[in-house]
């Protein structure tokens, strides 16, 4: 239990604040997210249980990160870091939701029950790193989490402004130092400095062409890049030409407003301040930096997206090829992890072109992070542009042990040797994926239009059909088949199977009353089609409220 002073403190500082009526909190895939104005007393719990997760971990350093990511200005949200910089684990995840929903007057009764239930030693020191994004009530929001930390007696550290990548890896690297994981310096300049060496050791003998314009969604991502390029060799050096646009984080409201990757993704456009001309490689963050897009304007003005897909299979290739030319392709099991979202033709060009493995998990980047963990080198984006490469403990060893044959395989294993520390392996990166994309474009003498023409995507429709109540549609299979409401699944199997290439499901949403129906065939119309059908169907099987085309 907890001391009596510690007690007496967090129901004093709890005090301060008002929990709004009604509201029922859940820790989700993105921590908590919501309206900013409704997240003092969720901040407040998160608090106490950084904390209490911390000491249960033997004082390894937790991070707790506020941002609501790709969402608009007015909203924010606080999500746990585990200390390799990974998700936090999915049973905290429910006694994260408990505090959440405790009522303040008795909250010092619900942490001494959770300290009970999970068998923390109150003992054992806690340690707790935390940022934010630029949005305006962080400030506000990080004063919350100051409280609770100073309340329970916790060591913490406020770093200010980041990027949810840069502070995942702060994180790793603060519980790795000293060992022989050790992951890096754990400070914001740590990052650069990583980021820019391993970029010099994997552009060696190589010129990246033209410039890249990157679109900053008005947000953390902006000031961040910035920095990042003072660290990296310049055009005139053989680097990288960078123009950085939508960086406005002095107004706070600018921020994801017609910018950034969640909006080129969804709208399937450039965004309207773009001047990008034909063929220029552009590229989208999300608010907080762990998205990204690309995207250019052909001969023909049409605008083409280059998604998390497609940054998955580009990064696939280019490794599958150096382990070749490296001559311990033998020794490695590359594979990559997609969601039902991925286009087919993707699919299709990992296992029958690339001749890799490629897995299907549910939606959220914790299902296929773990499931990349399970390949020596697992390859996981999801199609939003989130995601990352992860190397095992047996693929590092392959990689700095083998001894080279040539000076072909040398360069290879340099190359393969740069990536493992380019990538944030932690979690998805924006930043660090831009250089991935960069330096792999470079190697293969790419331009986007080049990378576009690996495979051609079936044409697909999102749709999202609003529902009374989304807890009876029940999924399986990694979300591509439903189990209930009863007969629904036969209809979409029905339905599919009279289009060419279809392919749909439906899947209920994690944080609205809504079923995201999608859709995929081989023409526009088919597509179309089908989605709507499948939609009706969705309609008829539980009571809904309308449908929604995106």
């Amino acid at each position: 239990m907890a001391s009596p002073e510690v007690r007496k403190a967090i129901s004093e500082a709890a005090l301060k604040y008002v929990k709004p009526e009604g509201k029922v909190f859940e820790y989700g895939t993105a921590g908590f997210r919501m309206k900013a104005d409704l997240l003092n007393t969720v901040v407040f719990a998160v608090g106490l249980l950084a904390g209490l997760r911390s000491k249960k971990l033997n004082g390894q350093w937790i991070g707790v990160m506020v941002t609501a990511s790709h969402n608009p200005a007015e909203d924010n949200g606080v999500k746990l870091i585990d200390p390799m910089g990974e998700m936090l684990e999915a049973e905290w995840e429910t006694y994260a939701t408990k505090l959440a929903n405790s009522p303040l007057e008795s909250i010092g009764d619900a942490y001494d029950e959770l300290i009970k239930e999970i068998d923390v030693k109150m003992d054992n020191p806690a340690r707790v790193v935390f940022a934010r994004d630029t949005r305006a009530s962080g400030s506000r929001l990080v004063g919350v989490l100051n409280a609770a930390l100073t309340a329970t007696e916790v060591e913490f550290s406020d770093l200010k402004y980041l990027t949810t990548p840069q502070l995942h890896y702060v994180v790793r690297c603060k519980n790795t130092l000293g060992t022989q994981y050790e992951y890096g310096e754990p400070t914001e300049q740590g990052y650069y400095e990583k980021l820019a060496e391993a970029f010099k050791k994997v552009t060696k003998g190589v010129k990246i062409q033209g410039s890249l314009t990157v679109d900053c969604a008005n947000g953390v991502g902006g000031p961040k890049l910035k920095e990042l390029v003072k660290y990296l060799p310049s055009a005139a050096e053989g680097g990288i030409d960078i123009k950085i646009v939508n960086d406005n984080v002095i107004n706070p409201d600018s921020l994801n407003f017609e910018c950034g990757a969640d909006y080129v993704k969804t709208k399937q456009r450039a965004p309207p301040s773009s001047k990008a001309g034909v063929l220029d490689r552009c590229a989208s963050l999300d608010g907080d930096a762990d998205r990204l897009v690309y995207y250019f304007v052909d001969e023909g003005n049409v605008f083409r997206l280059l998604d998390g897909d497609r940054i998955a299979t580009l990064a696939a290739s280019f490794i599958g090829d150096l382990a070749r030319s490296a001559g311990i392709a033998q020794k490695l099991k590359i594979g990559v992890v997609q969601t039902a979202y991925a286009n087919g033709s993707s699919t299709d060009y990992i296992e029958k072109v690339l001749k890799l493995p490629a897995v299907c998990t549910n939606t959220g980047v914790k299902h296929l992070h773990h499931a990349a963990l399970r390949f020596d080198v697992g390859v996981y984006f999801e199609a939003n542009g989130h995601g990352t490469i992860t190397f095992s403990e047996n693929a590092l060893k392959v990689i700095k042990s083998s001894e080279p044959q040539s000076p072909a395989q040398q360069h290879a294993l340099d190359c393969l040797n740069g990536l493992t520390d380019l990538i944030n392996q932690a979690v998805g990166d924006a930043l660090s994926d831009m250089l991935l994309v960069e330096v792999i474009l470079a190697h293969k003498n790419w331009g986007p239009k080049e990378w576009l023409a690996t495979y051609t995507d079936l044409p697909s429709r999102l749709v999202r059909v609003e529902v009374a109540d989304r807890s009876i549609f029940k999924a399986y299979d990694a979300e591509r088949k439903l189990e209930s409401p009863p007969g629904l699944q036969a209809k979409i199997d029905s339905l599919q199977s009279r289009y060419n290439k279809g392919r749909s499901f439906a899947r209920a949403s994690g944080t609205e009353d809504a079923v995201r129906v999608y859709a995929e065939a081989a023409s526009r119309s088919e597509a179309d089609d089908l989605a709507t059908r499948v939609a009706n169907a969705v309609r008829e099987a539980g009571a809904v409220k309308e449908i929604v085309q995106s």
